[in-house]
C-alpha cells in the first residue's frame, strides 16, 4: 500500500476491496424547512439575519462531500436509493398521520408540523426518498449484495412516532428498517442509536415488542413537549412482552470519547451477544460532537472512528456482519462531515486517513470516570431485572 501525505490528509493510493455501500437520493435535497431563529421559523424583528434552519440540504451535501471527496473514497460504492410507497411508511405509521403529513407538504408555503419541524413544497419527496433509500439500503444487506450499507438520507427519523413528527423528523427510517428486516425473515434485529438526542420515536414504536431491542446513547435532556413525552431515562425500559428491551444509556452533559466507548463496552456489547440480532440497525447521528450546537456532548472525531471500529466488530460478531446505517442529526455540518469520516475510517479499519484540525477540549468523562460509572450503573440497575446473567 502506497500513501501520500499531504495538509494533514494521507490519501491512500491502493486500497482493498470496496467495503461499504453508500445509498443516496438526491431528492432528499428537496425538503427546505427555511430560516428563522434557529431551529423556529417566523420573523424575528431584533434578529439582522435570518438563520438557516439546522437541518438543511447544505449539511447532507457537505457529508456527500466528504465521502466521495476524502481519503475514504476508494472504499466506498454509491448507489441510487429509491422513493417509499404510502403502503411502505404504513408499516409503522398510522396512515391518517400520513395524509396530514402529505397535505402539509403540498404548500403552497411551509408549515409546522410541531414547533421546530416545518415542512413545504418538495418535502413529502424528501421524505419518501429518505424512507425508500434506507429500506433500499436494509434490502441490499439482506440480500447479501452489501454488507455494511450506509443510508445518506434526510430528513432524519429517529424521532418520528407512530402518528406525529418530532424533532425534524417526519417519518421513522430506521424503524421502517427494523420492519423490512423481519418481512424478509429475520427473528430478532437490534437497533443501535448514537445521536445525542433519545431516540424516542423508535422507543415508542416497539416498546412492547419482545424481538426489538432498542439501545439509545443519548445525552441526559428529559422530554421537551407534547410531542416528546418521554424522558430518555433509563426506567424506561419496555412493557408488557417487550420489558428489558428497550434500554436507555442516559450519558452527563459533558460526555465525551471515553464515556461512550465505556458504555459500548460495559453495557451494549453484552446486550447485543446475549440477544443475538440478525440485523444490527445503527441510527447514526453526530451531534453529539465537542462543536455540535444541538448537544452538550464532547466527541471528537477520534472518537467517532472508534465508535465505527466497535460497531464493525460487533456486527461482525453479533450480526454475521450484516450492519445497515441510516443519517440522523449532525448540525455544525463541516465537523459533522469529518466524524462521519472518522466513523467509516473506523468501520474499515484503516486508521486515521483525515486529521482533525479543530478538536482541542479536554475529555470531562475521561477526567471524571466517576461520572460515567455511574450512569451506567444506573442503566444497569434499570434493565437488570430482566438481564440477570448480565447485570443482576
Amino acid at each position: 500500500m502506497t500513501t501520500l501525505i499531504s495538509f494533514g490528509v494521507r490519501t491512500v493510493r491502493s486500497l482493498a476491496s470496496l467495503d461499504v455501500d453508500v445509498f443516496w437520493h438526491d431528492a432528499c435535497l428537496d425538503h427546505d424547512p427555511g430560516d428563522g431563529l434557529w431551529e423556529l421559523p417566523g420573523h424575528w424583528p431584533w434578529l439582522d439575519q435570518p438563520e438557516p434552519h439546522p437541518e438543511n440540504a447544505a449539511r447532507l451535501r457537505t457529508f456527500r462531500a466528504v465521502l466521495r471527496d476524502g481519503p475514504v473514497a476508494p472504499r466506498l460504492r454509491w448507489r441510487t436509493g429509491r422513493l417509499a410507497t404510502v403502503a411502505e411508511l404504513a408499516a409503522v405509521h398510522d396512515r391518517r398521520y400520513l395524509d396530514r403529513l402529505r397535505a402539509a407538504c403540498a404548500g403552497p408555503g411551509r408549515t409546522t408540523m410541531e414547533e421546530n419541524t416545518v415542512v413545504g413544497p418538495g418535502s413529502w419527496e424528501a421524505v419518501c426518498a429518505a424512507a425508500g433509500t434506507t429500506l433500499a439500503a436494509a434490502e441490499a444487506v439482506l440480500a447479501g449484495e452489501a454488507r455494511r450499507a450506509y443510508a445518506l438520507v434526510r430528513p432524519p427519523g429517529h424521532h418520528a412516532q407512530v402518528d406525529r413528527a418530532d424533532g425534524y423528523c417526519l417519518v421513522n427510517n430506521a424503524a421502517l428498517a427494523v420492519e423490512a428486516a423481519r418481512r424478509a425473515g429475520c427473528r430478532r434485529v437490534a437497533v443501535l442509536d448514537w445521536d445525542v438526542h433519545h431516540g424516542n420515536g423508535t422507543q415508542q414504536l416497539f416498546y412492547a415488542d419482545p424481538d426489538v431491542l432498542t439501545v439509545s446513547l443519548h445525552m441526559r435532556h428529559g422530554p421537551w413537549g407534547e410531542n416528546h413525552p418521554q424522558t430518555g431515562a433509563p426506567a424506561e425500559v419496555g412493557a408488557g412482552p417487550g420489558a428489558g428491551r428497550n434500554v436507555n444509556v442516559e450519558l452527563s452533559l459533558g460526555a465525551g470519547d471515553a464515556a461512550y466507548l465505556c458504555a459500548l463496552d460495559e453495557v451494549v456489547a453484552p446486550l447485543l451477544d446475549r440477544f443475538a440480532p440478525d440485523l444490527l440497525v445503527c441510527a447514526s447521528g453526530f451531534d453529539g460532537s465537542t462543536f455540535d450546537p444541538n448537544g452538550r456532548h464532547n466527541l471528537t472525531a477520534a472518537g467517532y472512528r472508534k465508535i465505527g471500529g466497535r460497531v464493525a466488530a460487533l456486527a461482525d460478531a453479533v450480526a454475521g456482519g450484516r450492519v445497515l446505517f441510516t443519517q440522523e442529526g449532525g448540525y455544525l455540518r463541516g465537523y459533522a462531515a469529518l466524524c462521519l469520516h472518522a466513523l467509516v475510517e473506523g468501520l474499515l479499519g484503516t486508521g486515521p486517513l483525515l486529521a482533525d484540525p479543530l478538536a482541542y477540549l479536554p475529555d470531562d468523562s475521561a477526567m471524571h470516570p466517576e461520572r460515567t460509572a455511574a450512569d451506567l450503573d444506573a442503566v444497569r440497575a434499570a434493565v437488570g431485572p430482566y438481564w440477570p446473567e448480565l447485570f443482576g
